[in-house]
């Protein structure tokens, strides 16, 4: 369907750039790259900025900051950059002169105004820009490939010139994410000429890493039309995880295979026109450099040929039991809550679903704009108990960044008004803009129970919490804090009122991101009552050999989330048709 991807063929530039959502393989692939390319005779260097990272685990070798050899590949060097280590630093040097200046909850307020993902975006990028940025370190490598690329966002914010006018310390305005770029001093020069080799297509090439299903591939098409609109425009696509043949008597084989080729036809239209190559869905691990190569030779088992052990299957409650929880316990506001792709809003749909059809008068609201719910609701049997809304993210955006633009635009020259609105732009703006909506809408439902989709994560909720508080002592401010917003912060944190459920796949970055989150969210004081492991293979039964291998995979991460992360998990199997309908979400109740 699509060329084989092999760096042997497709790679012509010193720096290498992989970009895609969480969970589309991005660190393996790059991993399989770096191989490659050293496997020729390259020098080359592999660096990650993924938060989420198991690069350690791919290479099979402890990993840190440090520029280290990797022994098993000749001419290969590795380095783990973390961004959440360095974005500590990062902080600190910006809150460090105020300790002793400011009282002790100004500072905890600076200190959350800075630890968003904006943050450890701009932190990260001071990281690796020491190795673009300086001439010395670049011409040491044929290649040197990062795991993880910049966003559109944080490179047109770093060729504002209101970042480097001294606007941040000035101005008694900010946005979402205040002062994000405080703290970048006078490295304006070499952040320029990092910015320019991303431009460069002779030295940079974007690899836009997807998995074929819709929401991984509407993310690189954002992604590659963000990064197009700032000169990067040496782009190519991989799609990773392509299932290449199907047993047409497997029920869960024949849907995947078809469910991949229907998200492939229905690509974006940014995608279309690019250079396209694929790698296999594989039965195997993507650990150790053996299973790396075999990787882009385009082996789908492991070369000893992978049979059928069979299963020894973990026992863990379907759905239903999450739903008889919430009923007994009265839960009032329950929130689904994971990263991107993980089936959030599917599984928000079947909570609400379920408690409505116990009797519960439920109100289910949802930020999707392509699930159609209200529409498909309304031509189901038995809806009486369930009301449903949609809440349009960029509607709420705009109506958020109108109130802080009057608010703060009247004070405010034209180059601090352009800060301003890129700092706007931030996934941070989004998050607020959409939780504020949540917040009038819970308000207004008192008498129901209200399942929310696309929930704040828990640097938000302390964002909003301590925004009043250094508004009124350091006279900034993410805006005004509505009543209801107020009212729900001290809600969401007792459990007696409010469930979290995190979603996740049973594969290692949704579990570490998810891990990541639950910390997060303990931060601000909200435990999850509930994990819920969603389309498992493991747990759909599949016969299909390479299918089969992977579920076999999945059982170190159900396990992981059991004994590390949640005593009350829940698993969803790999289901072979979408659900959608009042009637159709209830067989995620009855499925184990």
């Amino acid at each position: 369907m699509y060329q084989p991807y092999n760096p042997k063929n497709g790679i012509k530039t010193p720096y290498l750039f992989f970009t895609g959502k969480g969970g589309v393989g991005k660190t393996s692939t790059a991993c399989a790259t770096a191989v490659s390319l050293a496997d020729q005779g390259k020098k080359v260097l592999l660096v990650s900025t993924d938060p989420a990272s198991n690069l350690q685990d791919v290479l099979d070798m402890e990993l840190t900051n440090q520029i280290a050899p990797v022994s098993s590949v000749e001419g290969l060097y590795a380095c783990n950059l973390d961004p959440e280590e360095a974005a500590s630093a990062y902080r600190e040097q910006v809150v460090g002169p105020y300790r002793g200046q400011l009282p002790d909850s100004v500072i905890a307020s600076m200190e959350e105004q800075l630890s968003g993902a904006c943050t450890v975006e701009i932190a990260a990028f001071d990281e690796f820009t020491k190795l673009l940025g300086n001439a010395a370190a670049a011409d040491s490598y044929d290649h040197i490939i990062f795991d993880t690329a910049p966003t559109g966002h944080t490179l047109r914010l770093l060729q504002l010139p209101s970042a480097w006018s001294g606007f941040l310390e000035e101005s008694t305005h900010g946005a979402s994410c205040l002062g994000p770029l405080s703290g970048l001093g006078d490295k304006k020069e070499v952040y320029s000429k990092t910015v320019q080799a991303l431009s460069d297509s002779s030295r940079t090439t974007l690899i836009l890493v997807s998995r074929p299903d819709a929401s991984s591939l509407h993310e690189a098409g954002r992604a590659s039309l963000d990064l197009k609109e700032i000169g990067i425009q040496n782009q190519m696509l991989l799609i990773n995880g392509l299932l290449q043949t199907h047993l047409p008597d497997d029920e869960v084989s024949a849907a995947f295979y078809l469910r991949q080729r229907r998200a492939l036809q229905e690509m974006p239209a940014a995608l279309r026109q690019a250079v396209t190559f694929s790698l296999p869905y594989v039965s195997y691990s993507l650990t150790g450099i053996q299973n790396l190569r075999w990787l882009l030779n385009q082996y789908t088992l492991p070369v000893s040929e992978a049979k059928d052990h069979g299963l020894d299957y973990l026992s863990l409650p379907g759905l239903n039991e999450v739903v008889e929880d919430f009923s007994q316990k009265r839960t009032r506001v329950i929130f689904a809550m994971g990263k991107g792709g993980v089936g959030k809003t599917t599984v928000a749909s079947a909570i609400a679903v379920g408690l409505a059809d116990k009797g519960h008068r439920v109100h289910l609201t949802t930020t999707d704009p392509a699930a159609h719910l209200e529409y498909m609701f309304k031509q189901s049997k038995g809806t009486e108990n369930l009301s449903i809304s949609r809440i349009h993210p960029g509607e709420e955006v705009e109506k958020y960044k109108r109130e802080v633009l009057l608010k703060a635009g009247s004070e405010l020259d034209e180059e601090g008004i352009a800060y301003l609105k890129e700092d706007l732009d931030s996934p941070c703006t989004e998050e607020i803009a959409v939780f504020r909506a949540f917040a009038e809408l819970v308000h207004r439902s008192e008498q129901e129970i209200v399942v929310i989709d696309t929930a704040p994560t828990g640097h938000t909720l302390l964002l909003l919490d301590s925004a009043e508080a250094y508004h009124r002592e350091m006279s900034r401010s993410s805006g005004d804090i509505p009543e209801s917003v107020k009212k729900l912060l001290p809600r969401l944190k007792n459990p007696n009122e409010t469930g979290v459920v995190i979603v996740t796949l049973a594969e290692a970055t949704p579990v570490i991101e998810a891990g990541r989150l639950q910390a997060d969210l303990k931060r601000a004081k909200i435990t999850p009552q509930w994990w819920v492991i969603n389309q498992s293979l493991y747990a759909a039964h599949t016969k299909d050999p390479v299918l089969n291998g992977r579920a076999q995979s999945e059982k170190e991460w159900i396990k992981r989330v059991t004994a590390n992360f949640s005593s009350h998990t829940a698993i969803i199997p790999w289901m072979k048709e979408e659900k959608f309908g009042y009637e159709k979400l209830k067989d995620f109740l009855t499925l184990k």
